[in-house]
């Protein structure tokens, strides 16, 4: 589970370095200089969130399974939104399109599990 997240979590902060690059030199098109700043701006921010869940997870229960929920749903966040976002922009295939809220609530749920965390007993 770990290591699964920090390769997500690697490979998304990456992704979202090489989408907002792309963005600033290369997105001529408005539609798709939006789609790769959106994909970067979130799966940064949400790679990010996902290290600092690493840690929280590692910890004592009753804590451990609110933070491995949200783990979870930050990596499914990532692949479902951000790389949903990076492809659809890449290849212009609006299939990628329809994962994107289905990311999107992976973010919404993953941040309330952390939320939950506050509730927590030590």
């Amino acid at each position: 589970m770990i290591r699964l997240w920090l390769f997500i979590a690697g490979f998304g902060g990456a992704a979202s370095v090489l989408a907002g690059a792309a963005a600033a030199h290369l997105g001529d098109d408005p539609d798709i200089h939006t789609l790769l700043t959106n994909g970067a701006l979130y799966g940064m921010i949400h790679a990010a969130a996902l290290l600092a869940i690493i840690g929280v997870a590692q910890g004592r229960e009753p804590r451990r399974g609110a933070a491995s929920f949200a783990g979870w749903c930050f990596a499914a966040g990532i692949v479902l939104f951000s790389l949903a976002q990076f492809a659809h922009a890449a290849t212009g295939m609006r299939q990628f399109a329809y994962l994107v809220p289905f990311g999107g609530t992976a973010f919404i749920l993953g941040w309330a599990s952390v939320a939950i965390l506050a509730f927590r007993r030590r």
